[in-house]
């Protein structure tokens, strides 16, 4: 009985963990991309005059911030030290450095999930997987993920096409302090990534996670009946 306890919960660890591992893999993935590159080429010039060069630049110096394994405390000069093009005024305002701050702290929390979930996925799978007594269950496990992983990403990127807006305001309302997101479209974070910018993120990576989650479904599918 307290195998049969211990080989559930393993499995449902595996499960759970799988759409956030998926899901937030997809997030850090598209950090680490060049994404600005790709972007901007689909997306209008910016109205207030960066060219498409400093606008890059600029892109580029932002996600290199939070790419960064300090703490938004320590690494955040290197936003603070920005300056607009010909001029020494700073590319970020105060409220904008403030937002960036909290913006790190949240990229840095789903690194850290996401290295969680990696560690109990392979442990627990490695666990199962080891043993030919236990590989159905650890086939299961993969199957069962997958499936959870799909219906939640299907439900996120059915949400972003149909109520983007309610989508995008309810995501800042949760995750950041009230009023502290919400910026001039003059103003330099507005000017480098507008919403089509994170209209067509949200997309690439919903949709990215999803069809993981599908080729994770269909690989412990096929696994499962293979036994």
């Amino acid at each position: 009985m307290e195998n049969k306890t211990l080989l559930n919960i393993i499995k449902w660890v595996i499960i759970i963990a799988m759409p956030f591992f998926l899901g937030l893999g997809m997030i850090l993935a598209v950090i680490a991309w060049d994404y600005p590159s790709f972007e901007y080429q689909r997306i209008p010039p910016d109205q207030f005059g960066f060219s498409p060069e400093e606008r890059l630049f600029y892109a580029h110096a932002t996600l290199d911030y939070l790419q960064r394994s300090e703490p938004s405390e320590e690494a955040i000069f290197l936003l603070e030290e920005l300056r607009l093009p010909n001029s020494d005024e700073p590319l970020y305002n105060e409220r904008e450095i403030g937002h960036m701050i909290d913006v790190k702290d949240l990229t840095d929390a789903i690194r850290t999930i996401w290295w969680i979930t990696a560690v109990l996925i392979v442990v627990g799978l490695g666990f199962l997987l080891s043993q030919p007594a236990l590989r159905a269950v650890g086939y299961r496990a993969i199957y069962q993920g997958g499936w959870a992983t799909v219906i939640i990403l299907a439900g996120i990127a059915i949400f972003i096409g149909v109520g983007w807006s309610i989508f995008f305001v309810q995501f800042h309302e949760l995750l950041f302090p009230p009023g502290s997101w919400t910026f001039a479209y003059s103003d330099s974070l507005i000017r480098l990534f507008p919403e089509q910018f994170w209209f067509d993120i949200g997309v690439i990576m919903s949709g990215g996670a999803l069809l993981l989650g599908i080729v994770v479904t269909v690989l412990g599918y096929w696994l499962t009946k293979k036994m």
